[in-house]
């Protein structure tokens, strides 16, 4: 049997490097106790642990002087926090763009029932599927807006968003910007103290090549944000309000101290690698897969961006997204993802609901050339019939 091709990289990254798996052995084993809540060292080494992660994450995103690392046990909770805790009002106009994760609109479109403020989807060229900046500008000059959302990278097209250029031309408005970076923070540089960001949101088993069960938000510009989650922090326990001061008072429960443990470990992989240097390649890749993919009749490629990470959908004519994964899979041993990928808005644009979504294939570290060449032949004797 043929050793798989795992081409679902933006799913979550596999493998992770061989130091995240030894360091969440050895926080299990020598580590695995209740971090905030006890005084005697082994606590305390724990806490220091969690403390560096904050920091390390801070400084990979070049935060302002003002940032602070809140950890969650997932992105998608990052975004109920970031999101819940915002002061919404009737009047409020949300601007999101075509390419949104669930994780952000499932969330905004509870919150709009609720309230009832309005969501606009920022303007994009139809053909090209890039942001129409000049239409976006008339945009907010129109509904000026009150929060900005906005993922960094697109999970569908591989698509790396000019997000600071959007914040800008909304500066006047002075809105919450809130930038989803699960696809995006370890490989695609960026520096917030530079940018209008307030949120970054992250996921530590994506493109950070860390764990399940760990992600978290940088609060980038000191924002408060009201508390939708509850609890036992370790501190101040005789008090039964919530703090908003420290960035415990927004971490309610038992930290995953082995998870954070990996998170950690690769965040410093990360810090040995060159900056740019993976999305170069992921970049180089995602070139030579798009070139051949044109090659081979019977295979429907959707527009490809200008910049964008090492992330490609197609279709292969005369078969459903959901069928080319099986064949990749049962007959060749390739990974991939099919269907619609959990973004909800984007598909009117590509027009494939006919095929049930697309097939998604997306390239890490790990990936080789090779495996591409692979999954190009597969999918040549696939659109063969």
């Amino acid at each position: 049997m043929k050793e798989i091709i795992y081409l679902d990289n933006a799913s979550t990254t596999y493998p992770k490097p061989e130091p995240v798996y030894q360091a969440m052995e050895d926080a299990g084993r020598n580590l695995a106790v209740n971090v905030g809540r006890g005084s005697y060292g082994l606590a305390r080494k724990g806490f220091q642990l969690i403390e560096k992660t904050r920091e390390q994450i801070c400084r990979l995103a070049q935060g302002s002087a003002l940032a602070e690392t809140v950890l969650t046990p997932s992105a998608t909770i990052a975004c109920n926090q970031v999101l819940g805790g915002l002061d919404w009002k009737p009047e409020d106009v949300v601007y999101v763009t075509p390419f949104e994760h669930n994780a952000m609109m499932r969330v905004l479109y509870h919150l709009q029932q609720k309230y009832g403020f309005q969501v606009e989807e920022l303007a994009v060229d139809g053909e090209t599927l890039e942001l129409d900046l000049e239409k976006i500008s008339y945009q907010f000059l129109r509904k000026p807006p009150s929060v900005l959302a906005m993922t960094h990278v697109s999970n569908v097209t591989g698509a790396i968003l000019p997000w600071e250029k959007a914040a800008e031309l909304a500066k006047n408005a002075s809105p919450t910007v809130i930038i989803d970076g699960s696809q995006a923070l370890g490989l695609v540089p960026v520096c917030l103290r530079r940018t209008l960001a307030d949120f970054y949101i992250f996921a530590g088993h994506k493109t950070l090549y860390g764990p399940f069960g760990i992600g978290g938000y940088i609060n980038n510009r000191g924002k408060k944000l009201e508390h939708i989650l509850f609890g036992g922090t370790g501190s101040d326990s005789l008090n039964l309000e919530m703090s908003r001061e420290n960035v415990r008072g927004y971490e309610p429960g038992s930290m995953n101290i082995t998870a954070a443990a990996g998170l950690y470990a690769a965040l410093l992989e990360c810090g040995k690698l060159s900056e740019g240097a993976g999305l170069q390649k992921e970049q180089k890749l995602r070139r030579i897969l798009t070139d051949s993919l044109k090659r081979i009749p019977g295979i429907l490629c959707y527009p490809s961006p200008k910049e964008a990470v090492g992330i490609v959908s197609f279709n292969v004519e005369g078969y459903r997204a959901e069928e080319v994964g099986m064949l990749l899979d049962e007959e060749y041993q390739i990974a991939v993802r099919t269907g619609y990928h959990c973004a909800p808005l984007i598909h009117k644009y590509l027009r494939d609901e006919n095929y049930g979504g697309t097939v998604r294939a997306s390239m890490g570290r790990f990936t080789a050339e090779e495996d591409l060449e692979r999954l190009t032949e597969a999918l040549r004797e696939i659109a063969q019939g």
